[in-house]
């Protein structure tokens, strides 16, 4: 995956070994009259431009650096099945697409997405040949000048002015494949409890079944401190972790706890994700902010979340963290974050 860009798994706080990254180069081409599903280009039609994925279309990173208004794109590449995938279920995501998104594979429509900010799926495991060559197309819809959909800071004139900056159009997070099992994980939600020494985990699983229990386990450098199970799985589970002389987060020296959720049957993983946890306190006394019941003075940096080369998409992991680097350079103990949902990475690298 090193070839590729984002190469790095995008869901830290919900990560598959079984996946496939999609990003890299894939043919591109510009459809500002939102004419291409009625000339038939959701399947068989070769673009006449390249874009590297997962950057934008007006970002010098994505090869194109088109910055006038592009009101519809369409996206084409062709994939095989990696060979650990097949034989399950198999998921397309999209970290975020802006802003009116349609998929197809194989000229099979699979998914109908609005939002340019939030990540969505579809489950194409009917869709798709494991064994063969498969084709995926995107088409996606984007005009700020209707004023109708969510646009962060995105400019509605042609060029930036004031604090409104370059638009970001189509995909812009990671696309990837993940094999999934018949029932598994849906979603998970930890509620830390850093007072108490615990956290609580709610996993929603799709397709539960008599004798399919839940485990999770907390761990420090690869060794468990705690875990937790039930014995009969249900669509939402709510298990507590009792942590022992649990090490709390704190600005500064930022702990995270390793998580792996599992659902087990006859002592065998059915499903597994991994994630993390930080346990920390925060509360309001006065006009003062307490973590973990200690006053803290915020020195805030305001990040807008743009790239000078990627518009909204950082060119790596690693200048996700450089980024956080300077800003602590600066003296700046936090983050005032606008105008974006920023990509989970963020969170994780910070």
């Amino acid at each position: 995956m090193a070839s590729i860009p984002r190469p790095e798994h995008p869901r830290p706080d919900f990560e598959r070994a079984a996946w496939q990254n999609l990003n890299g180069r894939w043919q591109f081409a510009i459809d500002t009259a939102r004419s291409g599903r009625e000339k038939g280009w959701q399947s068989g039609v070769d673009f006449p431009l390249e874009i590297n994925v997962p950057f934008c279309p007006e970002s010098k990173l994505s090869g194109v650096g088109q910055t006038d208004f592009l009101e519809g794109v369409w996206y084409r590449r062709k994939f095989h099945v990696e060979q650990p995938l097949r034989g399950r279920r198999l998921l397309l995501h999209f970290g975020a697409v802006d802003y009116d998104a349609r998929v197809w594979i194989n000229g099979k429509e699979v998914a109908r997405h609005r939002g340019g900010y939030t990540p969505f799926q579809a489950d194409i495991t009917d869709a798709v040949d494991m064994a063969g060559e498969n084709e995926v197309v995107v088409f996606a819809s984007d005009d700020e000048r209707t004023h109708v959909q969510p646009m962060g800071k995105q400019s509605t004139r042609l060029g930036s002015y004031g604090c409104m900056y370059t638009r970001t159009t189509g995909i812009w997070q990671t696309v990837w494949l993940e094999a999934v099992p018949d029932s598994r994980i849906a979603n998970l939600t930890v509620w830390p409890d850093a007072l108490n020494g615990r956290a609580s985990l709610v996993v929603d699983v799709v397709k539960p079944y008599a004798g399919l229990g839940v485990e999770v386990t907390a761990l420090v450098d690869g060794s468990p401190v705690a875990s937790a199970n039930i014995a009969q799985a249900g669509s939402a589970n709510t298990l507590v972790l009792e942590i022992p002389a649990a090490r709390l987060w704190e600005v500064g020296k930022p702990f995270l706890y390793d998580l792996q959720v599992r659902l087990i049957e006859g002592g065998k993983a059915v499903d597994g994700v991994s994630s993390y946890l930080g346990l920390r306190d925060v509360r309001i006394d006065g006009d003062r902010i307490l973590i973990n019941g200690k006053p803290v003075f915020q020195r805030l940096i305001l990040d807008q979340g743009f790239w000078p080369d990627g518009i909204y998409t950082a060119p790596s992991d690693e200048e996700l963290r450089a980024d956080i680097e300077r800003s602590i350079a600066c003296v700046c103990n936090g983050a005032r974050v606008r105008p974006k949902v920023m990509e989970p990475r963020v969170l994780y690298c910070g």
